[in-house]
């Protein structure tokens, strides 16, 4: 079996008897599993809203020793504490340590950002700041910033954690950073990531895994609602758009 940077995941610690994380699905899988295996270099968490996606992702980046609002491990900002004590709680069991890492999520891309131009003012890191990130990422569009970070910061062999980065990208922006994905893989890197995209889910040889009320569970992602409704949706958008505001124009 490959060597991973996260082969699995534990619930070993306890949760506060009220906390709301009780009644997130993604929260009592691990309850009642009491772990998670990833078996792929690229593993996509889809679902829907309020599934616990990006709770389950944050929980592994702050049990791997990442800042919860994003960055490296050696990233020590905080805007506001707002994440969860699902992280504390898990148990990451690896197979290999990774050289390198980020965590990287677009709710708060723009504090990391703010980060990197704080330390970009100490003499001493300046220039080696705007070469490992490729400038002042504050300077970019949000999507530009974005890619910049993945392509100059990420270095390969390194354990990637991308919360909802679709939410940053265009098309094809996002077929852009398919193929650093792959260019990543390929230097011996883990991705895990969030998302809401059937694009990013087409990725060869990745595994997704699907949360729902009903548990966690791996799916083709032709299979996931995110694909059967996107294509639905594009084969004839004159049809479902009638049927969506006859509908809502007879409530």
């Amino acid at each position: 079996m490959k060597r991973r940077f996260v082969r699995r995941i534990e619930l070993t610690g306890a949760l506060a008897a009220d906390s709301y994380l009780h009644d997130v699905p993604a929260v009592r899988y691990l309850e009642a599993a009491g772990r998670l295996e990833f078996h792929s270099d690229v593993t996509f968490l889809v679902g829907e809203n309020g599934v616990g996606k990006s709770t389950l992702l944050e929980a592994v980046a702050v049990a791997c020793g990442f800042n919860p609002e994003g960055g490296s491990r050696n990233f020590s900002f905080s805007t506001r504490e707002t994440h969860s004590e699902l992280g504390a709680a898990l148990t990451v069991v690896r197979s290999a340590y990774p050289k390198d890492g980020f965590f990287l999520r677009a709710e708060s891309f723009y504090n990391a950002a703010s980060y990197i131009d704080t330390l970009d003012e100490i003499p001493a890191r300046s220039k080696a700041l705007s070469s490992v990130y490729g400038g002042s990422l504050h300077e970019k569009s949000h999507g530009e910033s974005f890619l910049a970070l993945v392509q100059n910061r990420f270095r390969g062999h390194g354990l990637y954690l991308l919360d909802e980065p679709e939410a940053a990208l265009s098309p094809m922006r996002l077929l852009t950073l398919m193929g650093e994905i792959d260019r990543l893989t390929e230097a011996g890197s883990q991705f895990i990531i969030s998302t809401h995209s059937p694009i990013l889910m087409a990725f060869p040889g990745a595994e997704v895994l699907e949360i729902t009320g009903a548990g966690i569970r791996p799916v083709p992602y032709r299979e996931t609602e995110h694909f059967t409704v996107t294509r639905s949706f594009l084969e004839n958008p004159e049809r479902m758009l009638r049927i969506l505001l006859d509908k809502d124009a007879g409530e």
